[in-house]
C-alpha cells in the first residue's frame, strides 16, 4: 500500500524536485538519477564537489541489474547483503537511467538497495533509480534523523519521511566489482571480514581512479564546525570528548558496553551534538580498528583532515 508521504515524495521526484529520504544509514538527499538539472540541484544544495559522484538507489536487484553489469562476484554480495548498507560499483549498463553528471563522468556505477521499508516504498513508487547522498552540507557529519537533515539541507526539498533514527548511522560499505577485482572502497557496516567470507580475499591493487569511483572520499570530510583531535582519552580544558567504553563516561560516551555497532549509529549524531556547543575541539576517545571499528576510524579520520 502507497501512503500518502510515499505519493508526495514519488510525485516530488518526477517533477525534478528534491527530498529527503530515510535509509539504514544516514538520511539521503534524494533526486531522480537520470535527472541532470535534479542531480545538479543536489551538488547545489550539498556545495559538493561534481567529480564526486552518487550511489543509485534502487528497490531490488532487478533493477539494479537494469543499470549496472554485474559479474558472479558481485551478484554473490548483492543476493548476500541486499537490501543492506553494501554499495557495489560495477560497469554501467544503462547510462540514460543514471546521468553523466551523477556518475561524475565514470563509466562505472554506484548501486545499493537500501535496507528501509519506506526507502524502498518511494523507489518502487517513482520506478526509476535515486541519488541519494548524505543530506548535509558538504563535509559536514550525515544526518542520522529527520531533524539534522532538516537544519542542514531542508531548505531544498519539496517532500521529506520521517523514518526514525537510522539503524547503522554510518555510510554504506563502497565495492568496486570489476576488472576480474574485488576492491574496498570505502569501509562501512559490512565488514571487510563478511566480504571476504562470500567472495574471497579483497584485491589491494587501488590507484587514483578507484578512489575517486566511491563518494566519501575527500581529505576533509564529515567534519564539524570544531576541530577533532583523535586517540584522547582524556579531554582538555574547553573541549568535548566523545568516549568509548571506559574512556569518557556521561552523555557523549559513544558505547559504554565497547559495542562497535552501538559506538557506529552514535557517532554523527554525537558529533553533531557536540559541536552544538561551540567547543575548542571535539575529541575523541580510542576506537579499536578491527571490524566495524574500521569503518568509525574512517570516518573520524575524515573528520579530521587525516586522511589524503
Amino acid at each position: 500500500m502507497i501512503t500518502d508521504a510515499v505519493e508526495v515524495a514519488a510525485k516530488a521526484l518526477t517533477e525534478g524536485s528534491l527530498v529527503l529520504l530515510p535509509t539504514e544509514t544516514v538520511y539521503g538527499l534524494a533526486a531522480d538519477a537520470s535527472n541532470p538539472l535534479a542531480v545538479a540541484a543536489i551538488y547545489q544544495a550539498k556545495g559538493r564537489p561534481s567529480f564526486n559522484p552518487l550511489i543509485a538507489h534502487v528497490a531490488d536487484l532487478n533493477a539494479a541489474q537494469a543499470i549496472a553489469v554485474f559479474d558472479e562476484r558481485a551478484l554473490k554480495l548483492a543476493r548476500a547483503f541486499w537490501p543492506g548498507p553494501l554499495t557495489l560499483v560495477a560497469p554501467i549498463r544503462a547510462p540514460e537511467l543514471v546521468c553523466d553528471l551523477a556518475r561524475a563522468g565514470l563509466d562505472t556505477v554506484a548501486v545499493r538497495v537500501p535496507g528501509h521499508d519506506l526507502a524502498r516504498a518511494v523507489l518502487r513508487a517513482f520506478g526509476k533509480p535515486v541519488v541519494a547522498p548524505s543530506a548535509n552540507r558538504s563535509g559536514r557529519p550525515s544526518p542520522t534523523n529527520l531533524a539534522d537533515a532538516l537544519e542542514e539541507t531542508g531548505f531544498a526539498v519539496a517532500a521529506a519521511l520521517d523514518g526514525g533514527a537510522c539503524a547503522v548511522g554510518l555510510e554504506s560499505t563502497v565495492v568496486a566489482v570489476f576488472g576480474g577485482k574485488v576492491r574496498l572502497l570505502r569501509p562501512g557496516a559490512v565488514t571487510r571480514a563478511q566480504i571476504e567470507a562470500v567472495v574471497g580475499p579483497l584485491s589491494d591493487d587501488q590507484d587514483a581512479v578507484d578512489a575517486h569511483r566511491s563518494p566519501g572520499r575527500l581529505a576533509l570530510h564529515y567534519a564539524p564546525d570544531a576541530p577533532v583531535r583523535l586517540n584522547v582519552t582524556e579531554a582538555l580544558p574547553g573541549e568535548v570528548l566523545l568516549g568509548f567504553g571506559s574512556v569518557g563516561a556521561g552523555e557523549f560516551n559513544l558505547s559504554l558496553s565497547r559495542d562497535l555497532a552501538e559506538a557506529a549509529a552514535n557517532l554523527f549524531a554525537f558529533l553533531r551534538a557536540a559541536d552544538r556547543l561551540k567547543p575548542s575541539a571535539i575529541a575523541v576517545a580510542p576506537i579499536p580498528n578491527e571490524g566495524l571499528g574500521e569503518a568509525i576510524n574512517d570516518r573520524l579520520n575524515r573528520a579530521a583532515g587525516f586522511v589524503g
